[in-house]
This record gives structure tokens, C-alpha cells and sequence, in this order.
């Protein structure tokens, strides 16, 4: 008689050290310039949006919201690799995803000021996106209702890729779904659901776990045993890895391998991207009352900017020499910034929906009581 208590620990699969050094040249995607500089640009844009929205929350300027501070390479590594008509289920820490993707800041702002000409017409709270057009489902608050509902996505269209043809070597024809969630959602039992549903159906989903470290307040040695969420894959069967979730580029190569596997399977496949939330919860949460500054900081001497930066400057970046400068750095912060307030101060100027918002879209006829 032998009972299992040992078991190996899952590694994580790097291409950059923390220096934004490669680490094993065979790694490297050698992405096309223009394509490292858009997940570049994204980054930062996301970053410099951050900085401007989370201010105007502690004006009183919206109601709320929350940074991604710390997290950009998760956004833009699984973004890049993925194509707009793949499908996303998100949390509510994506927004790198959505952007990169093509939505508009001025849409982002809209929806932050809830205005007339925000896509949800005021209903949902700050930073709760989304974009039937560029195939983003609806943030919702509560945890871990997306992943069901992901997986009930995914089984569709893997009956749409059959009738489709296709199958393996031609996975860029296909569509997936992309869930994310953080290690806290991994604790509800919708999550659990959606990853047995997922691999008794064969269904093309990539579960994206952003284990930051938090589940709000609670760290992640409070809410589970075991080898972190990556671990859970292989009992349901589950194509599984674990990431550097601070390397763009390691982000992109997992992604874009999960992709093809859950396309030509069709089969479920499970990333465990290690990061760390940098900024509070959201403007409602301090996180100085349950973590210290040092450790905050010992995770912001090197950052997922900060990283791939380092590797396009470096003179091997492309076969032209570096794509970026210090100088290349400073203009385009200063030009994004102006862009992002420019659309800050035209949607704060916007009025809110009329009342009747909160029926139209909702009932295809309006009832005579509501009218």
C-alpha cells in the first residue's frame, strides 16, 4: 500500500531573465518589429492609462477602478498571440487585452464615465468592458462565472471548426476561447466545473490563471496546498503549464502553443502564469494593511516594462540594431498621455444616458407598462 505525498514541482518556463537577457537563443520567437512594438506600445499605454484613471478615481472625478500594474505582460503576451476572432472571457484585469485587440480609449474612458455613449449605456460599474466586435465578452463582478460559461463557448466552436475542417496543421483557421481568472477564482466551484466540463467535452478553451500573489487581501499560501493551480490540470486531464507571467515573450510562446493545441485537439489547456499585483486591489482596497512596502518593492526593481524594454534596446533585438530608446521611451509617454487625457476630458463632458437606457437593449419590444 502506497499513498501519493510527493510529488515534483511543476517548472516555470522562462525565455528573458529579469534583465531582459535571453536565456536560450532556440526561445527567442524573433517576433516581426512591428509586432514587438505594438505589445510594447500596449504596455505602455496601458500603464500611462492606469496612472490617469486611478488619479481621477481619487479626485472623485469616476466611481472607481482598478490598475493592472505589474500584470502588463500577461495582457500582451496571450494578446499577440491570439486573433481578434478568438473569443475572451475575462475578469476584470484584462483590459491589456481588449486594447491591444483595437478598442479605443475613447471607449475606455467612456465606459469609465459610464456616459451616453459608453457601449453598456451606464449599466455596469467602472472597467467592467467589453466589445461584441472584437469578440470581448462583458466583464461580470461576480468570480468565476465566466469560466462555464467559456467552456460552453469553446464546445460551440469546436462544432464550428468541424464543419469548418479544421483539424491539425491548419489551427490558424480555427477558433479557440481564452478565460482568464486570478488564483482566487481558482477556489470557486464554477472553476472546478468548467475545467472537468471542459476535458469531458474535448472543448478548445485555454484556462489563463494570473496567480499575482492576492486573492484581494488573502495571499496565495492562505488559499490553497499544493503546487499552486497548475497543479490541479493534470487531474482533469488537462494539457498544463506554468509561465513566467513577467515575460512578455515567454507569455507569447506559451499562448500561441496552447492555441494550437486547443484548436487541432480540440482539448482544454490549463496556464498557470506567475505575477504579482503590484497596485491595491482596486481604489476601494489599501493594501498596506495586509502586505509591506518591501515586499511591493522587491518586485518592482525589475517589471514585465522594465524587462522587455531591455530586450529591444538591445543591439540584437532586430537585424537592424535596437527598436527602442530612452529617448523613444520619453516622447512616447508624453504623446500617449496627451491622447489619454484629450479623451478623459471629451468623455467627462459627455451626459449620461436618459432613463430609458435602462430598458432599450434589454427588451426587443418595450412593454407598455415601461413606456
Amino acid at each position: 500500500m502506497e499513498f501519493l505525498t510527493d510529488y515534483p514541482v511543476i517548472p516555470t518556463y522562462h525565455v528573458l531573465d529579469e534583465h531582459g537577457n535571453v536565456i536560450d537563443s532556440s526561445h527567442d520567437p524573433k517576433l516581426p518589429a512591428e509586432t514587438l512594438l505594438r505589445m510594447y506600445k500596449s504596455m505602455v499605454t496601458l500603464n500611462v492609462m492606469d496612472l490617469i484613471l486611478y488619479d481621477a478615481q481619487r479626485q472623485g472625478r469616476i466611481s472607481f477602478y482598478m490598475t493592472n500594474y505589474g500584470e502588463e505582460a500577461t495582457h500582451m503576451g496571450s494578446a499577440a498571440a491570439l486573433t481578434n476572432d478568438d473569443v475572451v472571457f475575462g475578469q476584470y484585469r484584462e483590459a491589456g487585452v481588449l486594447l491591444y485587440r483595437g478598442f479605443p480609449i475613447s471607449q475606455f474612458m467612456n465606459q469609465c464615465y459610464s456616459n451616453a455613449l459608453d457601449f453598456g449605456r451606464g449599466r455596469q460599474m467602472p472597467v467592467h468592458y467589453g466589445s461584441k466586435e472584437l469578440n470581448f465578452q462583458t466583464i461580470s463582478s461576480p468570480l468565476g462565472t465566466q469560466l462555464p460559461q467559456a467552456v460552453g463557448a469553446a464546445y460551440a466552436l469546436k462544432r464550428e471548426n468541424k464543419a469548418n475542417g479544421v483539424g491539425v496543421g491548419n489551427s490558424e483557421k480555427g477558433r479557440c476561447v481564452v478565460v482568464y481568472f486570478g488564483e482566487g477564482a481558482a477556489s470557486e466551484g464554477d472553476c472546478h466545473a468548467a475545467m472537468n466540463m471542459a476535458a469531458t467535452t474535448e472543448s478548445p478553451v485555454i484556462f489563463f490563471c494570473r496567480n499575482n500573489g492576492y486573492a484581494i487581501s488573502t495571499p496565495s499560501r492562505e488559499q490553497y496546498r499544493g503546487d499552486g493551480i497548475a497543479s490541479r490540470g493534470h487531474g482533469y486531464g488537462i494539457d498544463t503549464i506554468r509561465v513566467d507571467g513577467n515575460d512578455v515573450l515567454a507569455v507569447y510562446n506559451v499562448m500561441k502553443e496552447a492555441r494550437r493545441r486547443a484548436i487541432e485537439g480540440p482539448r482544454p489547456v490549463l496556464i498557470e502564469a506567475l505575477t504579482y499585483r503590484v497596485g491595491h486591489h482596486s481604489t476601494s482596497d489599501d493594501s498596506t494593511a495586509y502586505r509591506s512596502k518591501s515586499e511591493v518593492s522587491s518586485y518592482t526593481r525589475t517589471t514585465p516594462l522594465s524587462r522587455f524594454a531591455a530586450y529591444l534596446s538591445h543591439p540584437s533585438a532586430s537585424p537592424t540594431g535596437p527598436l527602442w530608446s530612452t529617448d523613444q521611451e520619453k516622447s512616447f509617454r508624453s504623446s500617449v498621455r496627451k491622447d489619454i487625457l484629450q479623451a478623459f476630458s471629451e468623455a467627462e463632458g459627455i451626459k449620461k444616458p436618459g432613463l430609458e437606457w435602462m430598458f432599450r437593449d434589454v427588451y426587443d419590444e418595450m412593454t407598455e407598462g415601461l413606456r
